[in-house]
């Protein structure tokens, strides 16, 4: 009998630890339309929260700037904004504002901020309309992310443990909060979070040939959206090679080339869709020189020089010695400690009892230990990546963490403890209670031990709870309640008053004597206030807040 040699291009999996295929409980089996049901109406309670946030919030910081880049990609296709963020994430933006069609101006001179500011405010386009069409297709983008996190916990675990976790990960206030917006944070985790699901599913024989290149190219996308996402690299690749087994070093190889080619594929095709000449001029913008370790890497990057000049600007302004604020100290230059912190102020405290307890069970429980190394590496690693960066900005610097440990809590369902449902169960709803009783607040939110989105502001700042979000509530309120004041305002964002119709100066540009009536400021602003701002606001009566992002005081 002739033996025939095996000469697939994609590698097969070898025998393992079996897969994990709980029974489902009772009630699933007698009723196979309740998961789908309830699944349906998480992942519309999670819509519905995201577009009233999307519709009722003006610009972010960094939204403007995103929107317009999309803008130019449609209509110049070439790559000219925004090189220090890779093209995909403002591509899947794209979709949106060529839905809104607004009326670019392809003379517009400027940087990037500049060109952000004309497209919204300047260019006589509805910035309520346009920026609206433009989060639509990323809040479409984290729901889809919502049934990688169902799939991959019920791979692990069974039905009621991913209906766990989709619970969790849709009423995340982090998740909801920047699901919502036009940026690129929540698509580069969700990425990542399915190429882990896929590398998983590929341990089954017959699945290596399609979830192989399929996790690749899921890396490759989030290689593709932010370059933050380079640290997993390892990770997945290697992951890739464990899953058909180190045994077979030969199968293991071929297993992590496959997922490496087709991640460097994604993001070449990227960057083609945008400029199929791949045009790019260095002298257009900044490119700061980077020596050392950190110039060899990019150097040997394997990727368009657009993507190799962005990675330099990244380390340019890792270079950068940044101001930061934590419990009502403001500090020069980083924290390792700043984003452990925030995570524990700003995550609702059921899931972050859910998240530890997950993580345990993941690691000592015998039959979901294999899963382990899918689940709780990646997001080790990218957190401590994150942890070292120069920026504490906020937690959506490590919004990969609520859709990874989702996964990881769901698993506590299929513990063999006592009381483990109702517990479970338990914190779960007290998740949702929390999450809810926030709307529509999510930029803000904290947890109940830190007193909830209100005080947010008196321990972190930026997009934690104040990235502009509130410009055009603040208008509303000065109209209605204020009307005929005199109003001052500090405003931090990428908005423009006036064109919300609030009629303000700087208080800071005038004599202290003469700053009377109504003075509206920014909480990040706040929290970092000096000088003749500090004097300003210590010599007045906070009466009212916005969106627990501004306050207002009274002269």
């Amino acid at each position: 009998m002739k033996h025939t040699q095996h000469t697939d291009t994609v590698p097969r999996p070898v025998a393992g630890p079996p897969a994990v295929r709980p029974r489902p409980s009772a009630p699933v089996r007698r009723r196979p339309w309740l998961v789908p049901l309830l699944v349906g109406l998480l992942l519309a309670q999670m819509a519905a929260a995201m577009v009233t946030t999307a519709v009722q919030q003006t610009p972010t910081v960094d939204e403007p700037v995103y929107v317009a880049t999309a803008a130019d990609y449609l209509h110049e296709h070439r790559i000219r904004y925004n090189p220090e963020h890779p093209p995909l994430g403002k591509l899947v933006v794209a979709v949106g504002v060529a839905v809104a069609a607004p009326h670019v101006d392809p003379h517009v001179t400027g940087d990037q901020t500049a060109a952000g500011r004309h497209l919204l405010y300047e260019s006589g386009n509805d910035p309520w309309r346009l920026m609206l069409w433009a989060r639509l297709p990323v809040i479409v983008l984290t729901l889809l992310f919502g049934l990688v996190v169902f799939g991959f916990a019920r791979d692990l675990a069974g039905p009621a443990p991913a209906l766990a976790a989709l619970a969790l990960y849709a009423f995340s206030p982090d998740v909801i909060a920047h699901g919502s917006l036009a940026t690129l944070d929540v698509p580069a985790a969700g990425f990542l979070l399915t190429s882990a699901w896929l590398l998983w599913r590929s341990r089954r024989s017959g699945r290596a040939r399609v979830c192989l290149p399929l996790a690749g190219a899921a890396l490759g996308a989030a290689l593709a959206t932010r370059m933050s996402a380079l640290p997993a690299v390892p990770v997945l690749v290697a992951l890739a090679a464990w899953s058909v087994g180190l045994r077979h070093v030969r199968r293991a190889l071929a297993a992590a080339a496959v997922v490496a080619t087709a991640a460097v594929t994604v993001v070449w095709l990227t960057y083609l869709v945008v400029d199929p000449r791949l045009r790019w001029d260095p002298r257009a913008t900044h490119v700061p020189v980077v020596h050392g370790l950190r110039g060899l890497l990019v150097r040997l990057m394997p990727f368009p020089e657009a993507y190799r000049d962005g990675m330099r600007m990244q380390f340019g302004l890792e270079n950068q010695s940044w101001q930061g604020f934590l419990f009502g100290h403001v500090y020069s230059g980083s924290r390792w400690y700043y984003l452990p912190v925030a995570l524990v102020v700003k995550t609702p405290l059921g899931m972050l009892a859910l998240w530890a307890a997950g993580a345990v069970a993941l690691v000592a429980v015998r039959r979901l230990r294999p899963a382990a190394p899918y689940v709780l590496v990646p997001a080790a690693v990218l957190l401590a990546s994150a942890m070292t960066g120069a920026r504490n900005f906020g937690t959506r610097y490590a919004v990969f963490l609520p859709m990874f440990l989702a996964v990881a809590a769901g698993c506590v369902l299929a513990v063999r403890w006592r009381g483990r449902r109702a517990v479970t169960w338990a914190l779960v709803a007290f998740v949702a209670v929390s999450s809810l009783r926030t709307f529509p607040y999510y930029l803000p939110y904290s947890n109940e031990a830190f007193g909830g989105p209100a005080k947010t502001h008196l321990r972190l700042h930026d997009s934690n709870a104040d990235w502009g979000q509130d410009l055009g509530r603040l208008a509303g309120r000065l109209h209605g309640r204020y009307a005929g004041e005199r109003v001052w305002l500090v405003y931090k964002g990428s908005g423009v008053p006036s064109f919300y119709g609030i009629r303000a100066s700087d208080p800071r540009r005038a004599p202290l004597r003469k700053v009377h009536g109504v003075m509206a400021v920014s909480d990040s602003a706040v929290a970092k206030a000096r000088g003749r701002l500090a004097r300003l606001i210590d010599s007045s009566h906070a009466v009212d807040e916005v969106g627990h992002s501004i306050t207002i005081y009274q002269r």
